[in-house]
């Protein structure tokens, strides 16, 4: 890939801690290990954690937004922000973590805006302002599709959107890749698998209740040989969530185009705070090695 354009060195966005992806090791350690006497029935519930109240917006840092309502196919509403960007930028369509919703993930907004790129997020179903419950795998997806439906509405084509998941949503950004190309992928902070979280936490749990009875298989390893599309992965070498062997994994899956980025010192999904400049840096290089259509002239603006 070309080169990195390096950037000016960014002054890391302050009071904003990446908690949308996070469930604590020690949290997630004492679900499976219930699940191992209790059974499945309660798995998913305990694994999907949704946060509804917003904290912050983009206008409490005076950035120009656009709150978004739309629908999906069965009929669930769901909210999200838009944020312009310059013009014959691609747009980055970020699918969140788990356990958080949009206002936990303004600062990866304000060092990317600030780099110009007009961004998308929005929240799954059940989490923040959006309605309905995000109980099935599913049930992300159909999200994912109703998000890129209100997009392709306003003019945006898949080939000039970056997907950008962290965590549980790089999961939702891989899928939806799969279902038609985008004009890139980003992952950051992913896992290869739900099967292997549950055994990486908790190998008793796994061997007792996990092999049959998780119903979230979040099968990215299984998935990204056949994604297609230039990819970055991102992952911290101290994530205490997802070991970075995972994106390793996954890097040596995937076919090229790809890059990896580890971050010294990063834990999960963090890298924007622990290493700005850096985190930015790679950024520049991986735009640069998109396909020309994803910097083609920007739609007219009907949000």
């Amino acid at each position: 890939m070309p080169a990195a354009v390096t950037p000016r060195t960014p002054t890391p966005p302050h009071g904003f801690r990446p908690r949308s992806h996070r469930i604590g090791t020690r949290s997630l350690l004492f679900v499976v290990t219930l699940l191992s006497l209790v059974g499945c029935a309660i798995l998913n519930r305990y694994i999907l954690v949704p946060k509804q109240n917003l904290t912050v917006t983009p206008a409490q840092y005076r950035i120009p937004y656009q709150e978004v309502w739309f629908k999906t196919l069965d009929d669930v509403e769901l909210n999200g922000w838009f944020l312009p960007g310059e013009p014959g930028r691609p747009l980055v369509l970020l699918f969140h973590g788990n356990a958080g919703n949009l206002s936990d993930n303004l600062g990866y907004l304000r060092l990317l805006h600030d780099s110009g790129l007009p961004l998308f997020i929005f929240d799954y179903r059940g989490f923040g302002r959006s309605n309905g419950e995000a109980f099935k795998e599913r049930d992300f997806y159909r999200d994912a599709r109703g998000a890129l439906a209100y997009l392709r509405q306003q003019g945006w084509s898949r080939d000039r959107i970056i997907f950008f998941g962290q965590s549980l949503g790089a999961a939702v950004a891989l899928q939806m890749a799969l279902e038609g190309k985008p004009a890139g992928l980003v992952m950051e902070g992913s896992f290869t698998s739900m099967e292997d979280m549950v055994k990486h936490v908790s190998r008793l749990a796994y061997f007792t209740v996990g092999w049959w009875g998780i119903r979230l298989s979040f099968d990215n390893f299984h998935k990204i040989a056949r994604a297609g599309v230039p990819l970055l992965l991102i992952h911290g070498d101290r994530d205490p969530v997802t070991p970075v062997e995972m994106s390793r994994r996954l890097y040596l899956r995937a076919g090229a185009p790809k890059m990896l980025h580890i971050i010294a010192g990063g834990g999960h999904c963090n890298a924007y705070e622990v290493a700005p400049a850096s985190y930015l840096t790679v950024w520049q290089s991986y735009l640069l090695a998109l396909p020309a259509a994803a910097t083609a002239a920007a739609p007219a603006d009907r949000s």
